[in-house]
């Protein structure tokens, strides 16, 4: 199932040409536009789903397992010292293009780039109460 308006759509499926690193009958790796460092990748599902809610567990295993082969190949053949994978979901989150995608990030002692959080402090009664809310039935 494909979006007719949807860009990744239309990249994970061949119609707008893409550096492509991989690509098989459910998803396409490319290269992202507007890197964050040398080699950053996305994963695109050729069927769309807006965010991982949407996205079926089976998909999502599968995007897993490509992320975990494309890393390994990225490590070895960029020779970063690192590796994020990030995937936002929301507007809030950071998501900009509402196709589920995942980033392969390689990271490199010298690039500079901050992809994290600042921690917050929680006490143990917080952290209790969030557990119960989220476990709750």
């Amino acid at each position: 199932m494909r979006e007719d308006n949807c860009i990744f759509c239309k990249i994970a499926n061949g119609d707008i040409p893409s550096k492509t690193l991989y690509e098989d009958e459910e998803c396409r790796v490319i290269l992202d536009l507007g890197p964050a460092t040398k080699g950053h990748a996305l994963i695109l599902p050729k069927n769309h789903y807006a965010n991982l809610f949407e996205l079926p567990e089976n998909e999502a295993e599968y995007v897993m397992v490509i992320a975990k082969r494309m890393a390994a190949k990225m490590t070895e053949k960029l020779q970063c010292d690192g590796f994020n994978l990030v995937q936002n979901n929301g507007e809030t989150a950071g998501q900009t293009v509402f196709h589920f995608h995942m980033h392969l990030i390689p990271r490199y002692k010298w690039d500079n780039q901050l992809i994290g959080w600042k921690p917050m402090q929680a006490t143990q009664e917080e952290l209790e109460d969030t557990m119960n809310t989220i476990i709750a039935e």
